[in-house]
């Protein structure tokens, strides 16, 4: 236990006056490092306004009833992972009275180790040089396995771009506050970028980054395919596309029309809705209540929507609308793993990008940064 400053080591801290709780309860999933991991968020809120600024000190996860945490965060690695980000200057997590904290939690399970039925949390904290803690704050691990599913596009390789385990990304670190929830819709959200055999974006005659045209995107126009069998419960086309990296207005609403463009969403099993943004105009090729089958063609990637580049915006949520839902974790059925690329490698930037050999993975969710390929059979 790491006591904050001013506070005298050995001192036994009293209970935190805050409020605390994880709103979504997470589900293990596979990544593509081949480990087994937990993503999901804690909240904290700073109640009382006389209590001070609540400094973070430490953070540990159990499982089960276990006494040795399966995470643990002292106060470096919380201000790496949580909201409030420290100010400038400041090495620590500070939440002001009358404010909330949020902590992204991202778990791996040691190997062989069982999947918990229950986590714990507990957390120390100080204010005004008195030392606090939050002990307990359980959440029932999810008992469904992560849906397995086809790929959303075909062949390529595809930079999975602020994706799975990047908590500071627009997609999880994004939440959406309405009608008394809050919740996050693109927690594991990937936007697939079509690259090039040099990991470019743009093909290399283009020598004007601020001038491109959609034909000068690699993946401009791919297929954008049904990951399962299912049923369209939305889609929407004839939404002018922006040009690419261009400044753009902010979107009317955090909602899927405000947001996704044109856009495709499937029902594909019980709590299992594919959301599929920014497809380019006139290529929507399905309507609400269409039966579609895994691999049929739903339209081509696009830059429609809140959208600065052309990609596919994909992610599995718990329903139908943007607004509301919270987002599952899946596994693709088969992919291939061709390494990492950097954002400035995708421009042609810093260290050329050099893909590795194809790594064969079978139900595994693609995490942020990675290229892969989808194989055909």
């Amino acid at each position: 236990m790491t006591m904050g400053t001013g506070v005298q080591a050995g001192t036994v801290p009293d209970p935190a006056p805050v409020e605390a709780r994880v709103p979504w309860a997470p589900t293990v999933f596979t990544g593509s490092d081949g480990a087994r991991h937990f993503a999901y968020e804690l909240h904290l809120t700073n109640f009382y306004g006389d209590t001070g600024p609540l400094t973070l000190d430490d953070l540990d996860v159990f499982a089960d009833d276990s006494t040795r945490p399966l995470l643990h965060l002292d106060s470096a690695g919380l201000a790496a992972v949580a909201k409030p980000v420290p100010k400038e200057g400041a090495a620590a997590v500070v939440v002001d009275p009358g404010k909330s904290g949020i902590v992204y939690l991202w778990l791996t399970l040691p190997e062989g180790t069982p999947v918990p039925k229950q986590l714990r949390h507990h957390v120390d904290m100080t204010a005004n040089g008195h030392a606090y803690a939050v002990d307990g704050v359980e959440v029932a691990v999810s008992p469904t396995a992560a849906p397995v599913i086809g790929a959303p596009l075909r062949g390529g390789h595809w930079l999975a771009h602020e994706g799975p385990g990047a908590f500071r990304s627009h997609h999880w670190g994004s939440m959406v506050a309405i009608n008394g929830s809050l919740t996050v819709p693109q927690r594991y959200a990937i936007d697939f970028v079509g690259v090039d055999a040099s990991g470019r974006a743009i093909k290399p005659s283009v020598k004007d980054l601020q001038a491109t045209r959609y034909a000068d995107w690699i993946g401009y126009g791919a297929e954008v395919i049904a990951v399962a069998d299912g049923v369209v419960t939305g889609a929407r086309d004839g939404e002018e596309e922006h040009a690419p990296l261009k400044p753009q207005p902010e979107p009317a609403s955090l909602t899927t029309d405000g947001l996704f463009g044109n856009y495709v969403v499937l029902s594909i099993g019980p709590g299992q809705y594919a959301g599929y943004a920014h497809l380019a105009k006139g290529s929507v090729r399905v309507k609400k209540g269409d039966h579609v089958r895994r691999g049929q063609v739903i339209g081509r990637l696009g830059q429609s929507g809140n959208s600065a580049a052309p990609h596919l915006h994909f992610q599995l949520a718990n329903a139908p609308d943007f607004q509301g839902s919270e987002g599952i974790p899946y596994v693709f059925e088969r992919v291939d793993l061709y390494g990492e690329e950097s954002e400035a490698q995708l421009f042609g930037q810093g260290d050329p990008w050099k893909a590795a050999p194809p790594s064969h993975r079978q139900a595994q969710l693609t995490l942020d940064g990675i290229v892969v390929g989808f194989p055909d059979k």
